[in-house]
């Protein structure tokens, strides 16, 4: 018996809404007619300009700040879910909160867990982000996960760039796994930037392990949020003698004087993807679509297809 297709809708959140309509010129349909109205006091209420019944709907938000994203994707699964469709499926390029996976200190919330149990309750099926700051995140859904990995746009990118001596490198210890996965796309070395914090987003010292004399360095990540520690890795990586550095982030949060940071430090570039909105234009800054990427996603959940083909790098 041949698989059945369910129409598909697209719709974006205010916060993604560029983003949206990317991902929807490449799977060739318009993004649905959908409208935000606040109340006087801020109060967000989503409302679907047509029909949604026995559609299969994904719904497109990031959930950065500020908070009203995250409340309003909830907002539009619940209307979807009471407006009869038939599978609803979020679309969260970044996942907010995704650095609170875990209690590693008395009396703090886990909030990854918490926005997982919100998304299921109010009436997801499916849920499609991309490089969790943890991969074990997806463990905190009992919905499906489909987890996009960016090295499929940036290790093009980085091919194109002919550094002749490539080396992989992770700003803290706990991003080694990523850097060391990065690597072996070039057969490269890596180093990795040991960190110690006096509190979030304050550094207190670092130090280099491995060598990068001569080298053309790339630091990868996942975030880059004040961008202080990108900014000090590549003091240090440039003092010890590199002969360049560059740093591939895929969530350019970009907080407080981020901006002015990533100017004046020595990174020679920044490439990062449009999960989130860049707000400020930069010579040092270069952004890369995951439009394609969404859209060829969404096409195989539809289409009941395979995700991890999409994960392949020539």
């Amino acid at each position: 018996m041949p698989l059945q297709f369910n129409p598909v809708k697209l719709f974006a959140g205010s916060g993604t809404t560029a983003l949206g309509e990317n991902i929807a010129n490449h799977y060739g349909k318009p993004l649905g007619d959908m409208q935000v109205s606040r109340f006087s006091d801020g109060e967000i209420q989503p409302h679907f300009n047509e029909t949604v019944r026995g559609c299969d709907v994904f719904l497109i938000q990031s959930t950065n700040q500020p908070n009203d994203n995250l409340i309003e994707l909830l907002l539009m699964t619940d209307a979807a879910r009471r407006a009869s469709a038939h599978y609803i499926t979020v679309v969260v390029p970044y996942f907010g909160l995704a650095r609170q996976d875990r209690k590693d200190k008395p009396r703090v919330a886990i909030g990854a867990k918490l926005i997982a149990n919100l998304i299921t309750a109010s009436g997801a099926d499916r849920i499609m982000t991309m490089d969790l700051h943890a991969a074990q995140i997806q463990g905190f859904f009992d919905i499906p996960v489909d987890h996009l990995d960016a090295s499929v746009i940036f290790v093009p990118y980085i091919k194109s760039l002919n550094l002749p001596n490539l080396t992989i490198a992770s700003p803290d210890i706990g991003g080694s796994y990523r850097a060391r996965t990065f690597a072996k796309f070039f057969n490269a070395e890596i180093i990795i930037c040991d960190k110690r914090r006096k509190r979030a987003n304050e550094i207190e010292s670092m130090s280099i392990i491995g060598d990068v004399t001569g080298q053309d360095i790339v630091l990868i990540d996942d975030i880059c949020d004040t961008a202080r520690t990108l900014a000090k890795a590549a003091a240090l990586i440039m003092e010890n003698g590199a002969n360049s550095v560059r740093a591939v982030c895929t969530h350019p949060v970009l907080s407080g004087e981020a901006y002015e940071t990533i100017e004046s430090s020595a990174l020679s570039e920044l490439i990062v993807t449009d999960t989130i909105p860049v707000k400020q234009q930069s010579s040092k800054i270069k952004v890369l679509s995951t439009a394609d990427l969404f859209a060829k996603a969404i096409t195989n959940v539809n289409e009941h297809g395979s995700i991890s083909q999409l994960f392949k790098v020539d």
